[in-house]
């Protein structure tokens, strides 16, 4: 399915990008370590699933990462993969992270 587009908010106090859907709460959590930003978690909630909110967050949090002049640590696995999907995205991580 496309990805129909969201409104996503960087809610800086809580490190994370997330976005509010049909009353359910979606996010992409960062901790920003010097000028790196770990990307530690993902979430959805079920009833959201499959809609692509989960990517248009990760590319919301990796943009921010790229305007900024920051690396990315991506703990989280669904980054990862989307990370291995996306490789024009792949030149923002930090020395000693794969995907």
């Amino acid at each position: 399915m496309a990805e129909a587009p969201i409104e996503i908010v960087h809610n800086a106090e809580a490190h994370r990008f997330e976005a509010h859907v049909d009353g359910g709460l979606a996010r992409c959590d960062y901790r920003r370590v010097g000028n790196v930003l770990q990307v530690h978690h993902t979430e959805v909630p079920v009833a959201l699933e499959g809609r692509g909110i989960a990517g248009q967050l990760v590319r919301a949090t990796l943009d921010y990462a790229k305007a900024g002049g920051l690396r990315v640590a991506p703990y989280c696995s669904y980054v990862r993969s989307w990370m291995r999907r996306h490789p024009e995205y792949q030149a923002l991580l930090a020395p000693g992270q794969t995907v």
